[in-house]
């Protein structure tokens, strides 16, 4: 099944509402199709696998066949170079994941009255033979869901440890609480970060939901677009006008941007991107026009927390990357990908060392976070009083 526009919407979502993660979710892959974010120009060609009973979908499989390992934010190069010094052909591959999206919730979609184990078992015995019969190097799932990662190890799949930075909702129910949990010179820190951009005259403004306009939607494409431009070859610049587009109205609901503005314009100068599921909010892009001293920490930090805090939100996700997020309460935190190569040769080499990648992985977490400037991470974090700034 090569577009998802040829899959009724309804069936599919009756899979993946029910589901943490808001990546899976019809409207959020079929924007990326019909936008072109993804097809046979960017290199990402939809091939994904879906199961019926009759009329009726009972299983699907989001996956993408791959020419290269752009916009994945899982570094798979060195592997490609292993392949090309074996006279292996790494390219294609096939992956699931959510595309451009570096958030965790990877996994199959599978109808409740459908017998999980047993589904699992079947669409990856048609992954197989896909692969085999059309020399596909390997399966890829990324980010994935971890309560599904079991499954698929047990079918055979290798895991490979990675980490993001994620902040958790320590049953805080202010902004104080937060600052609460870091040593008394970081608080400091944050406190002159966020006043340094009032003292800028900037305000923010949540804009979610019905507060949503179209014209609001474009914008974040022209942050977006202007952020990317500003990186070069390192952009990611992966989506396109019309994707941002078409977010209004389908995904308003889901769509949170925190916008900055000044006293002197009611167009902001700049903005950030996220999303929002249940109790969990996924920070994706931002943006600024003008160079505004600590503004990027304030849209993609600490107005999204603030936000967090008063709406109930438990984990925020604020994407790839990590240098400026672990000193303000973003621990390094493990994620997973799933993987099977069918060149024996390949296999046999991430079986034998993938063990070893994954501990000095593990290391470097524990190393993250042994210097993080935040108190024991499963203590209850009192109150603090008010320091001077």
């Amino acid at each position: 099944m090569n577009r998802l526009s040829d899959i009724s919407a309804e069936q599919w979502d009756a899979m993946a509402l029910p589901l943490p993660t808001p990546g899976l979710e019809w409207a959020w892959l079929n924007n990326m199709e019909t936008s072109n974010s993804t097809g046979p120009k960017t290199g990402w060609l939809p091939n994904h696998l879906t199961l019926w009973h009759d009329e009726t979908l009972v299983a699907a499989a989001p996956l993408y066949l791959k020419g290269h390992s752009y916009g994945e934010f899982v570094f798979d190069h060195q592997w490609a170079e292993l392949a090309e010094r074996l006279g292996i052909s790494y390219y294609p591959k096939l992956l699931g994941m959510s595309p451009f999206t570096p958030a965790e919730g990877y996994r199959f979609l599978i109808a409740p009255s459908e017998d999980e184990a047993e589904v699992n078992k079947i669409l990856v015995s048609l992954i197989d033979d896909f692969c085999r019969k059309h020399d596909i190097s390997g399966c890829n799932f990324l980010y994935v869901d971890p309560d599904w990662q079991g499954q698929m190890e047990s079918l055979g799949f290798h895991k490979w440890l990675h980490h993001s930075y994620v902040w958790r909702n320590r049953g805080f129910s202010r902004f104080d609480d937060y600052l609460a949990q870091f040593n008394a010179n970081q608080r400091r820190n944050i406190k002159r970060e966020r006043k340094s951009v009032e003292k800028a005259g900037i305000h923010f403004k949540v804009h979610t939901g019905e507060d949503l306009t179209p014209a609001m939607c474009l914008k974040v494409y022209d942050f977006y677009s202007d952020t990317c431009d500003k990186f070069g070859w390192w952009g990611s610049k992966y989506l396109t006008r019309e994707f941002f587009q078409q977010l209004y109205p389908v995904w308003r609901d889901r769509t949170v941007i925190f916008a900055a503005y000044t006293a002197e314009s009611s167009d902001p100068v700049g903005m950030s991107f996220c999303l929002r599921k249940g109790d969990r909010l996924y920070g994706r892009y931002w943006g600024s026009f003008e160079e505004y001293n600590n503004l990027h920490f304030s849209a993609c930090y600490y107005e999204p927390i603030e936000w967090a805090i008063a709406n109930g939100i438990q984990t925020f996700d604020p994407g790839a990357g990590g240098r400026h997020k672990k000193r303000r309460g973003f621990p390094a935190t493990p994620n997973y990908s799933l993987h099977r190569f069918y060149s024996p040769e390949l296999n046999q080499i991430l079986g034998n060392y993938i063990g070893r990648i994954n501990a000095a992985e593990q290391c470097q977490i524990d190393e993250i976070n042994a210097g993080l400037p935040i108190k024991d991470l499963n203590m209850e974090i009192p109150l603090v009083e008010a320091e001077k700034v």
